[in-house]
């Protein structure tokens, strides 16, 4: 028994890991945040130009985590780097802030925004609220609170990516590796499909706009034509 090694079991292979890497990064995130910064800057080559700058940032701090990765191989991730840089009380609040605010508000941004892009495909899953329970006060207006068919949905794909995720940490990575090779596959058909990249922003940006538009946003018309 003394030969015994504990620990975590390494179940992830590399293409796996890559796909948990790709899902991250090409997620709802730029359906929802697009239009926002398309009416800021007021046109698409200014919003690809944020995107570039914004993925030389990214880089900067993958290489970072790249390096801290190697000189802390442990399980934890931020956790670990911020405990033995900052002390263990930074590591415990971060923890707690992680598990209490930063991650579920991040995993129900994404399970609404799956909702409602959702109802582009399946025009009857409204936004409408049918069981009220009030509303929230909020500094861009009030939230109306309570369910409908949007939030059903999100509600529904929380509860089945937990349960896939509790069976084991492979299922849940091939569940993701799934997801992330239909979101590569369905940007290189629309490249290959000779689609520009004014068109793409263009698209992510009405859908932005109509979905700003549900939660009562006044947005003015972008007109973000390619142009010959």
């Amino acid at each position: 028994m003394s030969g015994t090694q504990t620990g975590l079991r390494r179940e992830i292979r590399l293409f796996d890991a890559t796909m948990i890497v790709v899902g991250v990064m090409v997620g709802s995130g730029i359906f929802l945040v697009s239009g926002d910064i398309a009416r800021t800057v007021g046109s698409a080559g200014w919003l690809l130009a944020v995107w570039l700058f914004s993925g030389l940032v990214t880089l900067l701090a993958a290489a970072c985590y790249g390096e801290l990765a190697a000189l802390m191989p442990q399980a934890g991730g931020q956790y670990v780097y911020l405990r033995e840089i900052f002390g263990r009380l930074v590591g415990f609040l971060y923890g707690w802030t992680l598990f209490t605010v930063i991650q579920t508000g991040t995993i129900a941004a994404v399970a609404v925004a799956f909702g409602k892009f959702l109802s582009v495909l399946l025009p009857s899953i409204s936004p409408d609220v049918f069981f009220s329970l009030g509303t929230l006060p909020m500094p861009g207006g009030d939230i109306e609170l309570g369910l409908s068919d949007q939030r059903i949905v999100a509600l529904g794909v929380v509860a089945v990516l937990t349960a896939i995720n509790l069976r084991g940490v492979t299922l849940g990575a091939k569940v993701q590796t799934v997801f992330a090779v239909a979101k590569v596959a369905a940007m290189a058909h629309d490249l290959d499909s000779r689609t520009t990249q004014v068109e793409i922003v263009s698209k992510l940006v009405d859908v932005s706009a109509d979905d700003s538009r549900d939660l009562g946003i006044q947005w003015d018309a972008l007109n973000l034509q390619a142009k010959g």
